[in-house]
């Protein structure tokens, strides 16, 4: 194997900008659509509408993604970004394990295969479900950091998040990430006709 041919495969600059640009534009949607978990009934739809609305942003990435680590890399930096938002450390655990699975699945279509990408956004959508799990593992103590948001609102939530929800919600995100997946797909048909993927 030559030398340029290595080099192709390994992440460059431009690479990284790409990866760089698509979080940033990524993670102000995802926010945007976070701050309606302030109404608590919404809460647990974030496992829906994130992936949902995520989907085009996500779907244009892939168009530009043809070297391995670029989902990876863009999965474990939402994790980061929700553990210094507030949310804990547990979406970086679950970001890097899915965003691996679904940067695999990505490859295995050699980065061409709209089927792929659709599936992929399914999976990599997953990083959503981990901001959840400590509302499921100790919810005292995930509110005894945020008293200021009233014991109405406190009492309200854990009504809403039994155990049973935790795989409820582990479910619905894969399902409206996949939801997304196809909108993006459809959105972006120019897109992936350009980028060489059919």
């Amino acid at each position: 194997m030559s030398q340029s041919t290595i080099s192709n495969k390994r992440l460059q600059g431009k690479d990284l900008i790409n990866v760089g640009v698509f979080t940033a534009m990524y993670f102000v949607i995802v926010f945007a659509v976070a701050l309606l978990g302030y109404i608590p009934i919404l809460m647990p739809l974030l496992c829906v509408l994130v992936p949902i609305v995520g989907g085009i942003p996500f779907m244009l990435f892939l168009t530009k993604v043809k070297k391995f680590g670029m989902i990876w890399i863009m999965s474990v930096i939402m994790g980061i970004l929700m553990l210094l938002t507030g949310m804990g450390f547990y979406s970086i655990l679950v970001g890097a394990v899915s965003g691996l699975i679904a940067e695999l699945i990505y490859k295995s279509g050699d980065y061409r295969s709209a089927s792929k990408a659709v599936l992929t956004s399914g999976v990599f959508s997953i990083w959503v479900w981990g901001n959840f799990i400590p509302l499921f593992l100790n919810i005292d103590a995930y509110f005894s950091t945020r008293q200021g948001y009233g014991q109405e609102y406190i009492d309200a939530l854990t009504r809403l998040m039994p155990p049973w929800m935790c795989p409820v919600l582990l479910i619905a995100a894969f399902i409206s990430g996949l939801i997304g997946g196809l909108l993006g797909k459809a959105a972006l048909k120019k897109h992936f006709q350009k980028a060489g993927i059919a």
